[in-house]
């Protein structure tokens, strides 16, 4: 066990070290967090005004007055025609200049067809819509009373719902937060994928590399091949759970700042007009949605369920890799090898788009059971509360398998790593687990 200790040393020491682990360790977390907080603090700004003239010789505005950003200057149509008035907006440099012609015969479409919008530039996709709006609205005030239908009728009928939905499991009435569940296990899941190709392949590249330079027949002279195969898939796996860890105090950290700087202080604020103005500009943001259906997941359970499913799926695949390596002398020719692995991988993504719809679905019950597919379907499924009998009997598959992967992989390992200069083929692989060595 002493040389096993110094291998996974020595696999985590030269690469804790480099350059590239630092910058993505520290780098990744605050990416995450400029993408996510950035558009709730943007919220919070003050938009740039946009001061728009305006001809409505329909008057189908009717003296619309605007948003905070969205000023708008009406002129007389008796004062001014289509050129002067153009004339008078480029002149005041104004952001735009809103012409609406006057209707033939109460036509309501020929508005619709002839209204324009000018400006030395683009339009922003706010004005657009703002106007379009406004342009839908009266369009369909003028069909109902060509229809002999009272428009205020309609308005006063129209109502919007707002569907609360309530979890009654165990008997306790909880808030619905499918949305948020569905974002925590689907970027789980991800992130299990993306760790099981980064370093499967680190384990993979790494025998590769010392097999082609020969320090491989240096080694196990002194270590043993299974030795050998467990010191670099646990110390790299290690480097692997370091990593996740940082990033997990790092995210922490972060949330923490987000809401000691936005949330806490508009909720706590002794000016209670000021904290609700401060409350309403964040409510509508995704990170504020996030922050209240936070409460809702029970994140003990995803996070137990992430740690376990994200080091046994490593390990279980990590030492499939690295008999791929061990077989192989260029990473060129893995190739054959891989596919076989990644089509479960790639197949467990595909299952999780129609899992996380249907958590409780037959298809995601019995892929969240299969051990080459469970560590990503399975953690998909956790922030949905998912049988405590379910996710045993999928740990204990795992474990089994995994055992069953590190016998075989370490009956390939002892193997290829002394085999040079043939590429093997999968028959030759079955026939060196039959080896009694």
């Amino acid at each position: 066990m002493s040389n096993l200790g110094l291998i996974i040393k020595r696999e985590f020491s030269t690469r804790v070290r480099k350059k590239s682990f630092i910058i993505l360790t520290f780098l990744a977390p605050v990416l995450m967090a400029v993408l996510l907080f950035l558009p709730a603090y943007l919220a919070t700004l003050p938009g740039d005004e946009k001061v728009i003239t305006i001809l409505d010789e329909s008057v189908i505005m009717d003296f619309h007055k605007g948003t905070d950003e969205i000023k708008l200057k009406y002129l007389n149509p008796k004062e001014f025609n289509f050129e002067t008035a153009k004339a008078l907006s480029e002149s005041s440099g104004d952001y735009a200049f809103l012409h609406v012609p006057k209707s033939e015969g109460g036509d309501p479409d020929f508005v619709a067809r002839n209204i324009r919008l000018f400006r030395a530039g683009d339009v922003s996709l706010s004005v657009e819509g703002f106007f379009e709006d406004i342009l839908e609205s009266y369009i369909q005030k003028e069909k109902l009373k060509a229809e002999g239908v009272d428009p205020g009728i309609i308005a006063r009928t129209k109502t919007n719902v707002n569907l609360r939905v309530i979890n009654t499991e165990a008997g306790l009435e909880t808030e619905n937060a499918t949305l948020l569940k569905m974002g925590i296990g689907y970027v789980c899941a991800f992130a299990i994928y993306l760790f099981i190709f980064i370093y499967g392949s680190q384990v993979m590249r790494g025998v590769i590399e010392e097999k082609s330079n020969r320090i491989m027949e240096l080694m196990v002279s002194s270590v043993k091949p299974f030795e050998l195969m467990m010191g670099k898939i646990i110390g790299i796996g290690a480097l692997a759970l370091l990593q996740f860890v940082i990033w997990i105090g790092l995210g922490a950290l972060i949330f923490t700042i987000f809401t000691a700087t936005f949330i806490d202080p508009a909720m706590a604020t002794g000016n209670p007009q000021a904290g609700a103005e401060q409350l309403n500009a964040l409510q509508d943001t995704p990170a504020f949605e996030i922050y209240r259906s936070l409460q809702t997941v029970n994140f003990s359970n995803v996070l137990f369920s992430f740690l376990f499913y994200f080091i046994g799926g490593y390990l279980l695949y990590g030492a499939l890799f690295a008999a791929v390596g061990s077989a192989v002398d260029k990473e060129a020719d893995s190739q054959q090898f891989m596919l076989p692995l990644t089509i479960p991988l790639i197949l467990s993504l595909l299952v999780i788009l129609r899992a996380l719809d249907n958590p409780d679905g037959a298809l995601a019950v019995w892929m969240s059971q299969i051990p080459l597919t469970s560590p990503l379907v399975m953690v998909a499924r956790i922030p949905f509360d998912v049988p405590l009998w379910q996710q045993a009997l999928s740990m204990v598959l795992l474990i089994l398998t995994f055992l069953a992967a590190v016998w075989l992989a370490a009956k390939i390992y002892r193997t290829g790593i002394l085999m040079y200069g043939k590429k093997p083929t999968f028959k030759e692989l079955y026939r060196w687990t039959r080896y009694r060595n």
